[in-house]
């Protein structure tokens, strides 16, 4: 059920009401973007065009500005280059942050963190990290008209020490300026009660429209489990968030399923790059 996380700026905003004038408004942004359209086809699809514009509410200007933003800080920090060989403790930063074998009931992909267990990387590495999965999930959100992304978070057992203030700003930032329009609704599971002052922080880095997709959810509220019910597959939710899979993650095939994916990453760019 979408509308459970539907912001009241989606609701007003100014959406092209067909597929040919969001189209155009893609076209308009493109042109605005000259040169930097050939230089990186592969990020600048139509798809993630889209995301921008549904960001900044359709307003070519806007997005076109924000895209040449987010050109200039891929052409530094080079995520498209970053695969599953070059990150730092997978088995473990795996366990705390990975990809759902599962969708939930509107078809967008899972992604799960665990902040209880404790990161063994650097800061560099963990915001490394955080890119890598940030760019798997655009892959998977390429052809979506909306935020296609489901962040579930468990908060049970954490602590200030568990995700550092300055780590969270940083991330933060990323997902906002250079990952727009990826997350449709994030889940944070069971926060205790000293993550309100933190909470209290971190609202302030937040946008109006990412935080308006933000819903808190604690295992002893039936409203809670309600809304978990209406959007995901008990029967493959993970069982600290209420469902009824008590699997662990097999580290084996999820490192098999994202060589795959860097595979396809590679031969996408590789295939943009010489049309």
């Amino acid at each position: 059920m979408s509308y459970l996380f539907q912001t009241r700026r989606e609701a007003t905003q100014q959406k092209p009401e067909s597929s040919a004038e969001q189209q155009r408004k893609i076209d308009d942004v493109r042109e605005l973007l000259g040169d930097l359209a050939t230089e990186m086809p592969s990020f600048l699809s139509d798809g993630t065009i889209r995301r921008f514009l549904l960001s900044r509410n359709w307003s070519t200007e806007k997005a076109a500005k924000a895209l040449k933003e987010a050109v200039k800080w891929r052409r530094q920090f080079k995520p498209e280059t970053i695969c599953w060989e070059d990150l730092a403790g997978i088995e473990n930063e795996v366990q705390r942050a990975y990809m759902a074998d599962y969708l939930d009931k509107n078809g967008r992909t899972v992604f799960v963190i665990m902040t209880s267990i404790k990161s063994l990387t650097s800061t560099k590495e963990h915001i490394r990290q955080l890119v890598y999965n940030l760019e798997n999930l655009a892959m998977n959100s390429e052809g979506a008209q909306e935020g296609n992304v489901v962040w579930v978070c468990n908060f049970s057992g954490w602590t200030l020490s568990s995700t550092p203030l300055w780590e969270t700003r940083e991330s933060l930032h990323i997902i906002q300026k250079y990952y727009p329009g990826l997350i449709g609704a994030a889940i944070l599971s069971n926060p205790p009660k000293i993550f309100e002052s933190f909470w209290k922080i971190v609202k302030q880095f937040l946008e109006p429209t990412l935080q308006e997709k933000i819903k808190f959810i604690y295992s002893n509220n039936a409203e809670s489990q309600r809304i978990m019910a209406d959007m995901f597959d008990m029967d493959k939710l993970e069982s600290a968030f209420g469902g009824r899979n008590t699997a662990s993650l097999d580290l084996t095939k999820y490192a098999e399923r994202m060589r795959r994916r860097d595979q396809l990453r590679r031969t996408c760019n590789h295939a943009n790059r010489n049309t």
